[in-house]
């Protein structure tokens, strides 16, 4: 006795929706960032976490969450100083999107992902798919 196809159908689509909504974005879990306030300093205390789980440059993220919260930071060992006061969902917010545009394939969703430079322009390489795309080096 053979089901009707579409009812196979349906089942096949129904796993196929199982696999693809665990994304591989939740594989990379942020960790939460530890802030304090000195003064009218702030205190990323965990910041050297961040460009390790995204295989980056310490010096290109701090650049960038520089240039996002528009104010001058420094790295200070495992923390960064940044002038100001910000708050925690800020910085989380940054780091997401910097996920977002600067770590995951765009083709695929996979973090993970290297930063290759050929003849002073700089690509995101997937090493999951092999993708190539523009990548923004601040």
């Amino acid at each position: 006795m053979s089901r009707p196809y579409d009812e196979l159908l349906s089942r096949a689509q129904t796993g196929i929706q199982k696999i693809s909504t665990k994304s591989s974005l939740n594989r990379l879990e942020l960790p939460e960032p530890q802030v304090i306030w000195v003064g009218k300093k702030t205190i990323l205390r965990n910041y050297a976490e961040f460009p390790k789980l995204f295989r980056r440059d310490p010096d290109r993220v701090l650049m960038y969450l520089a240039k996002e919260l528009a104010t001058a930071a420094s790295i200070d060992g495992e923390r960064a100083i940044f002038i100001g006061r910000k708050d925690k969902a800020s910085f989380m917010q940054l780091f997401q999107k910097y996920m977002q545009d600067n770590v995951t394939c765009p083709v695929c969703g996979s973090p993970d992902t290297h930063i290759e430079t050929v003849s002073r322009l700089h690509f995101r390489v997937c090493e999951a798919c092999g993708a190539r795309s523009a990548a923004k080096v601040n």
